[in-house]
């Protein structure tokens, strides 16, 4: 299977230098059938050592008022870098938020970030967890003192950036290629993509329900078509969703459609995590939807579905679980 590949040194396209195993561990590669990212490395070149500094300050206190909430600590690398499982996420002075932690796997293919969203840059991504008042409630200017006034943290971000002065551009672009290496694509799915092994009977029947019932919004190979969808969960809404941030009645209620990449993993489900199980969540689908004006035109008459034919979408979405990277000691805490 073709791959594409991104390296991490431009001059290694020049060069008759062999690269060593050090430098292709840190390529970007993802599969032939995936598309191009959305986020590209112009004015950002992906290193390793800008890697290992957006990796530090992606598990350091630091970047939280207090020091007690990294980013890691609602982004767990053995749940898909969602949260622990559970539904809010508990912030600086175990302060909850109103909305369960996303996965922040393949990002750089998205266009927009947040539940809602509300961020249109991966490079600015990292602001809103900082900022927020029940998350990591810290100013942007007393991060980059903090920073600043760490000499370890001055050196690296020397080495990486070039810089004798730490600035937030260079803090959010380390962070930005940390995250832009998590690349989710190593699942039993890929694999019979690329014709390594085959699905088992329920697995396969399985897609195909899937397909036929699911695929319209989670499309494929990254399980989401990226736009904002009210899924029946409420016939009044007590969060507006992508109504918040364009004011237009018609996205009251609308949320994006998350990646089922990982999903076996990263419960509880929904932007406000009410449901625990994907069993829960089929059945939603199948009996549960509730009307409003803006509910998506597809599900009207919901998707009916047999306990079988849950049983069997279900097998296959398990194979959308990919162990190789949340056991990648390189995305760990070093």
């Amino acid at each position: 299977m073709k791959y594409f590949f991104l390296s991490i040194l431009v001059l290694t396209i020049i060069s008759c230098k062999k690269k060593n195993d050090d430098d292709l561990a840190f390529q970007l590669i993802y599969p032939s059938y995936f598309p191009t990212p959305v986020y590209n490395f112009k004015n950002n070149e992906l290193t390793k050592e800008k890697f290992e500094l957006g990796r530090k300050l992606f598990y350091d206190g630091i970047l939280s008022s207090d020091n007690s909430v990294s980013c890691g600590t609602c982004h767990s690398q053995v749940h898909g870098f969602a949260d622990h499982n559970v539904n809010f996420s508990s912030g600086v002075n175990n302060l909850k938020g109103t909305r369960n932690s996303p996965a922040i796997t393949n990002m750089i293919w998205s266009p927009a970030f947040m539940w809602d969203g509300g961020v249109n840059h991966i490079e600015v991504f990292s602001v809103a967890p900082i900022t927020n008042p029940v998350e990591m409630n810290e100013t942007m200017s007393n991060v980059i003192s903090k920073l600043n006034n760490n000499s370890e943290y001055k050196n690296l971000f020397k080495i990486a950036y070039g810089i004798d002065n730490i600035t937030d551009q260079a803090m959010l672009r380390a962070l930005t290629i940390y995250m832009s290496m998590m690349v989710s694509c190593n699942s039993k799915y890929d694999k019979v993509r690329q014709g390594k092994v085959s699905f088992s009977t329920d697995e396969a029947e399985g897609y195909e329900l899937f397909k036929q019932k699911c695929a319209s919004c989670h499309s494929e190979p990254l399980f989401t078509n990226y736009q904002y969808k009210n899924n029946g969960l409420d016939s009044i809404y007590t969060d507006l969703g992508r109504g918040r941030i364009t004011f237009n009645a018609n996205d009251n209620g609308k949320f994006k459609v998350p990646s089922l990449r990982n999903v076996e993993l990263t419960y509880p489900y929904m932007h406000d995590g009410r449901f625990w199980t994907l069993e829960q969540v089929l059945e939603h689908y199948n009996s549960g939807i509730k009307h409003s004006a803006t509910l998506a035109p597809e599900l009207a008459s919901g998707l009916p579905m047999t306990a079988d034919e849950k049983k069997k979408i279900i097998a296959f979405l398990k194979t959308l679980t990919d162990y190789t990277i949340i056991s990648d000691f390189k995305f760990a805490p070093q």
